[in-house]
């Protein structure tokens, strides 16, 4: 038997509002709600170059590391007059760094992104008469975040599996020369080919990155794009959740001389 035309007219209404109200639910997430971060640009650098927090350890050996064993002190690192801007031997991660991904995400229709980040990052590298002759990064991967809870769980869980592969590292696989415009305050510009691992699985990539010498130390502000197939990363969709095959990995380091 046909239902009445007022009954499905009622019906219609109620369906339109649901609809309605899931959309703009939605749309207040992904635009308010989702509060995540643009991406990291020069004016972080300058910001992260500006923290006088510094982390300095024993060896040159030993990465910089937040913990009780790291000696943290407000103090302001330069060169002597007589030295060059980039002194050599081993430069550790210091404070103000950062690491993290980016994603870009269909929410129900609505386009936004997913961003994760972490200060636990360990490393550094070394310099040779202006030469980088090591690069070496370690990030603890369950330490990166975003701004939902249920996002980090997916990507500690299934997707990078944490427990399992408890760190995601780069080291340069070839030295590099930074040439003579490494000097303070000014910019250089290097792509850096190096063997980056997610998830148990190593791969070449090339880091476009940006450096500057600051007050005694180095900024570095880059990226990596990241194919998920590439490093054996499940597809990070759910229902109603898309997300793309591809990814940033983005990231600011600074770096002071070991002492």
């Amino acid at each position: 038997m046909a239902l009445p035309r007022r009954l499905l007219i009622r019906v219609a209404i109620i369906v339109l509002v649901g609809v309605a109200l899931l959309y703009g639910g939605v749309l207040l997430y992904t635009q308010v709600l989702n509060d995540a971060p643009d991406a990291l640009d020069t004016t972080d650098l300058d910001a992260a170059l500006a923290t006088t927090d510094q982390t300095t350890t024993s060896t040159s050996t030993k990465p910089a590391q937040p913990s009780t064993n790291s000696t943290t002190t407000s103090v302001t690192v330069a060169p002597a007059p007589d030295e060059p801007d980039t002194q050599p031997g081993r430069w550790i991660v210091d404070a103000g760094s950062q690491v993290g991904y980016r994603v870009a995400e269909v929410l129900f229709g609505v386009e936004t992104e997913g961003v994760g980040r972490t200060d636990q990052v360990n490393g550094g590298i070394t310099l040779v008469d202006g030469t980088v002759a090591e690069v070496d990064f370690t990030v603890d991967v369950a330490s990166i975040v975003s701004d939902d809870g249920r996002r980090d769980n997916q990507f500690r869980g299934r997707i990078m599996d944490a427990t399992n592969f408890p760190t995601a590292t780069f080291v340069a696989t070839e030295p590099f020369d930074i040439g003579t415009d490494a000097v303070e305050g000014a910019d250089v510009t290097i792509d850096v080919t190096g063997d980056l691992t997610l998830r148990g699985q190593t791969r070449q990539v090339v880091a476009s990155v940006t450096a500057r010498v600051e007050s005694g130390r180095i900024g570095i502000l880059g990226s990596i794009p990241v194919v998920f197939t590439d490093f054996d990363i499940v597809d990070p969709s759910l229902p109603g959740i898309s997300v793309e095959p591809d990814g940033l990995v983005e990231f600011i380091l600074v770096l002071s001389p070991a002492s």
